[in-house]
């Protein structure tokens, strides 16, 4: 890559990353993604390389790259979330709470469903039934695609009547 703008190269080592992230070839993805930040570090790249990390369970590598990411942008909201998520599957569903909090009043942000879901994954593991079921209306309500909010919705209105 001859272009002399270091963000135009670390784009494209970042859509590299990505394209490889996606067909499961980690090793190589984090290679590209570790490009990128040599590059020019991003927030993206930092929490994209964190996603990889965490598909190798990785946790600690993960959380650690999210925390960079958060150090270059704190608006952004994805390195949050995937903090809390990353807690989750660590067992440490308390300590996740806040960190879904934050990505929810993150002010750059497009998956806002997500850390309002994963909330209420996290109420619902500690039996807070009603703070679930608001959680799990309002990540549906914020993008009626999302299934697996409406799922829960249900499941745990069900389980309220």
């Amino acid at each position: 890559m001859s272009d002399p703008d270091p963000r135009v190269a670390a784009a494209e080592y970042f859509r590299q990353a990505y394209e490889l992230q996606t067909s499961g070839e980690y090793a190589r993805a984090l290679v590209l993604y570790t490009r990128s930040i040599a590059t020019f570090p991003t927030a993206e790249a930092y929490t994209f390389r964190g996603w990889t990390y965490s598909f190798v369970g990785d946790y600690e590598s993960a959380i650690e790259d999210c925390r960079r990411a958060i150090k270059v942008d704190p608006e952004f909201g994805n390195p949050y979330n995937d903090i809390g998520a990353y807690l989750i599957e660590q067992g440490k569903w308390s300590e996740s709470i806040p960190w879904f909090e934050k990505a929810i009043a993150a002010k750059r942000y497009e998956a806002r469903s997500y850390p309002h879901f994963n909330l209420g994954r996290v109420y619902e593991h500690q039996g807070k039934w009603i703070h679930a079921r608001r959680c799990y209306r309002q990540a549906f309500e914020l993008d009626h695609h999302y299934r697996n909010a409406l799922f829960a919705l249900r499941r745990l209105s069900a389980m309220l009547n």
